[in-house]
């Protein structure tokens, strides 16, 4: 434990509300790993613009720009174009809530981008099949729902925790806001759950990994980090 963790020892846990903080500055060149991504195949003057965008809803809303959307979604907005509600919600990590929070300033500034600039947008926003996802997705939810644990999920369709905080992260990342605070109140004791949410509410990115040498191996695994990451984008950006 930390100095800083046993500094929050004996204290009733409180859910942080955010108020009164400056994420101006809090914008940076590192690519969010919430869903990995590069920026090679976009339109470059499009995605710094959409990243600029991203930067003043934040400072408005005072939150991180990674909760209003994540590099990948920005650059994906910067390939295909999406100027329709419809269309961006077909965006990856933008589902119909963050779509509905967010998105209108989004897509108003693609269409005036793509008409100033005479683009050519592809034929046809590519729609992902996603059948077996969208069950999976429903299990998910509707078992977070019935408070099931998580390694028992994962246990029951086959996969590693890892895999299945991967799942969780592409539910929430698109708008779904998903209540697990009853496993990690299992998993992490309060200091450390504090800890760890106040630490992204300053940071500059969203990476699990840079989180984990900030705060310390010694303390926490890269699954404490990844779910108190989940909690965290839940309760801010849904």
């Amino acid at each position: 434990m930390t100095d800083k963790g046993k500094a929050f020892m004996k204290k009733p846990f409180k859910v942080p509300i955010v108020e009164d903080n400056d994420y101006s500055n809090t914008e940076s060149d590192i690519d969010d790993d919430f869903g990995g991504g590069g920026t090679a195949a976009a339109d470059p003057e499009l995605f710094a613009t959409l990243k600029d965008l991203r930067k003043k809803i934040a400072k408005q809303r005072n939150v991180p720009p990674f909760v209003v959307f994540q590099d990948p979604s920005l650059e994906e907005m910067a390939i295909n174009y999406p100027i329709t509600m419809d269309e961006l919600k077909n965006i990856t990590g933008v589902g119909a809530g963050k779509a509905a929070k967010f998105g209108k300033p989004f897509i108003d500034l693609i269409g005036k981008y793509v008409e100033e600039n005479e683009i050519e947008r592809p034929l046809d926003m590519i729609v992902k099949s996603v059948i077996n996802k969208s069950v999976l997705k429903v299990y998910l939810i509707q078992n977070v729902d019935r408070r099931i644990a998580l390694n028992d999920m994962a246990r029951a369709k086959g996969m590693t925790l890892s895999e299945l905080l991967n799942e969780i992260e592409t539910i929430v990342a698109s708008g779904t806001r998903l209540d697990i605070n009853y496993y990690i109140n299992e998993v992490i004791d309060e200091d450390r759950q504090k800890e760890v949410f106040d630490y992204f509410k300053t940071a500059e990115s969203d990476s699990a990994e840079f989180a984990l040498l900030e705060l310390g191996e010694d303390d926490y695994t890269l699954d404490d980090i990844r779910l108190m990451r989940i909690k965290f984008m839940s309760e801010l950006g849904n």
